[in-house]
């Protein structure tokens, strides 16, 4: 039972990424008046359709993607259709606007959800405190008697120069610029100031220096309307993450740690146990991840469409079908290729 209703979940999660993003390119396309001849939730069969205007509005036996069907894409019937209502026929900046549009809609939807958490929470994660938290066992902080609770009050360092924090990271930032000196952590205990002078431990990677001490956070109360500010500093940093996350995989970086619809299923099964709000923040943190990844520049994904519709633009001719039938086949392998890696990923992960 729950195996069935963490698929339901899955798919759900699934479906909702991509009807947005389909929908991202139904309404440009329509606003620039290109013919769209159906949008579709699913695939497969067709078990409801109903036609608005001259658009086919339907649901599919498999809730498995969706498409929007738009007159001028490859292997669509263009016949008594005038050219400039086509996906080919608008301008190059409106083709390049609905191409875009889907993963500008997937990064809505995560902004949404960033604010929405942040606003129905009413409150976000402070700088943390200089309150220790814990102590990590048999660090130089143990050995020389810190305790949690403990407030720092000053540091003191090699040099004889001291300062008085504000927050942990104050504390991180200075000490890190000779992270191997000796220094002395002048705290507050029960009333009592106490100095420690402690020296840092280098750890088994020989380059890291530690002291084994641990911070408290805070928590700041906001107003709702404070939560669009730190709604979108969220999604920010999130979006920094996976951007330099992609650099990584260029490099070669991190390619064992990609998941795909296997690893993403097992991380739903998990999270879909963890609550409302655990779930809707996995919903953004794909569809912000799926945005971005559509904006690749490989031939199957809008990115790489895009980069095709301005290299026409730049020689000033049409691709011809030949040669766009071969891009695209070489961007259908490459994703194919990346999808069976992950999935294999996925499946080691498994056992």
């Amino acid at each position: 039972m729950q195996f069935l209703f963490n698929f339901i979940m899955f798919i759900l999660l699934l479906m909702v990424i991509v009807v947005v993003h389909e929908f991202g390119h139904l309404i440009t396309a329509k606003h620039f008046n290109v013919y769209c001849s159906e949008f579709s939730i699913g695939m497969g069969p067709a078990l409801y359709q109903n036609k608005n205007n001259e658009t086919v509005f339907s649901i599919r036996a498999l809730p498995l993607g969706g498409y929007v069907q738009m007159a001028g894409e490859e292997g669509t019937d263009t016949t008594g259709i005038p050219y400039e209502r086509t996906i080919k026929g608008i301008k190059t900046w409106q083709q390049v606007v609905v191409m875009a549009a889907g993963a500008f809609m997937n990064v809505v939807l995560a902004w949404v959800i960033f604010v929405g958490i942040v606003m129905a929470r009413g409150s976000v994660a402070g700088p943390a405190l200089p309150v220790l938290s814990g102590i990590i066992e048999n660090s130089p902080a143990e050995k020389v008697g810190l305790q949690p609770g403990d407030e720092i009050v000053k540091v003191t360092l090699n040099d004889g120069t001291s300062f008085i924090p504000e927050t942990f990271d104050d504390i991180i930032a200075r000490t890190q610029q000779n992270p191997q000196d000796r220094i002395i952590l002048t705290v507050s205990r029960a009333g009592q100031i106490k100095d420690y002078m402690i020296t840092p431990e280098l750890q088994r990677d020989g380059t890291t220096y530690l002291i084994g001490i641990q911070a408290s956070s805070s928590v700041i109360e906001i107003q709702w309307y404070e939560a669009f500010k730190y709604g979108t500093m969220a999604m920010g940093s999130s979006m920094m993450q996976i951007i330099s996350a992609l650099g990584n995989l260029v490099r070669g970086v991190g390619l064992e740690d990609m998941s795909g619809p296997v690893g993403i299923f097992q991380a739903t099964s998990q999270i879909t146990q963890s609550g409302a709000t655990a779930f809707m923040t996995w919903l953004g943190l794909l569809s912000l991840n799926i945005g971005i990844f559509n904006l690749l520049p490989l031939p199957i994904l809008d990115g790489g469409r895009i980069v095709i519709v301005l290299l026409e633009k730049l020689i000033g001719k049409k691709l011809s079908e030949k040669w766009e039938t071969i891009i695209m086949m070489i961007g259908v392998a490459l994703v194919v290729g990346l999808m069976v890696f992950v999935t294999w990923n996925d499946i080691l992960r498994l056992f």
